[in-house]
């Protein structure tokens, strides 16, 4: 116990606990509107494309991030145009972009001679190399998603619906879909560090399906998947750090375990 407590006597493990709520907030919301939106394949892959795109950025000495988040704009953007071009559904090209994203992320990651640590941070999440930096971009995009939550929260739940229904009620459906995405590629890009991009579509995704095993309101599935993946990343963080492995795989195995809990907790 007083070794567990000895942590907080560092700035690096204080700043690794702010981004890991930060984290858990920003994913858990998330994690409910691609669940309620039925879009899981379009959200795994503009996290693979973040991650290329972030290893591409390390390559070339660009922020990560901020390649990233380009990447990943790009991806989302792409999917309909492509569909159109090959004349097939949209699983096609999210197919075509998941494969040529990860081909890109390590064909880059084996040209790597130096930086070896910032690369593998990229693939596994290190909570406790964040930066001061890292703690206020969680903090404002955090505080954005937030907001748009709130104040698009009846639009939201019309999309939830139908886009089609949405757009003939007068609800901007094209410009409320496309500021999620926005988001939501934000969220991802600005966790790839501390998650890991082969991780973080795990962390989005698992506590919000553990959330709609146990209720069916929208409030309360945002309550409960923000309080889940909060849990795992804050559960993981302390447990990777007492016994030193990996924290992004850490935060997901909780996260597994908690969505395990909630479907024997279902059955009873």
């Amino acid at each position: 116990m007083f070794e567990l407590l000895d942590f907080f006597n560092y700035s690096f493990f204080n700043r690794a606990i702010i981004l890991s709520i930060l984290a858990g907030l920003s994913c858990g919301i998330i994690g409910v509107w691609i669940l309620l939106l039925n879009i899981p394949f379009i959200g795994v892959t503009i996290a693979h494309c973040a991650f290329a795109g972030a290893i591409v950025g390390l390559f070339l000495g660009i922020n990560p991030v901020l390649s990233g988040f380009v990447f990943c704009i790009l991806a989302a953007f792409m999917i309909n145009p492509i569909s159109r071009r090959i004349k097939s559904q949209n699983n096609i090209s999210i197919n075509l972009l998941f494969s040529f994203s990860i081909a890109v992320a390590f064909i880059f990651a084996g040209l790597f001679k130096e930086h070896i640590t910032d690369l593998f941070s990229l693939f596994w999440g290190n909570l406790l190399i964040s930066t001061l930096s890292d703690v206020f971009v969680n903090i404002v995009i955090t505080i954005i998603l937030i907001l748009f939550a709130i104040f698009f929260h009846r639009g939201i739940i019309a999309l939830f619906f139908s886009r089609e229904i949405s757009k003939s009620c007068g609800i901007p459906e094209n410009l409320i879909f496309t500021l999620m995405v926005l988001l939501l590629c934000s969220t991802i890009s600005i966790n790839l560090k501390s998650i890991g991009g082969l991780l973080i579509y795990s962390l989005i995704s698992l506590p919000a399906a553990t959330a709609y095993q146990l209720t069916y309101s929208l409030t309360k599935m945002y309550l409960l998947s923000v309080f889940f993946a909060v849990s795992a990343c804050v559960t993981g963080l302390f447990i990777s750090t007492f016994f030193s492995i990996p924290v992004g795989a850490t935060i997901i195995l909780v996260s597994c375990i908690i969505f395990i809990i909630s479907l024997l907790y279902k059955k009873r």
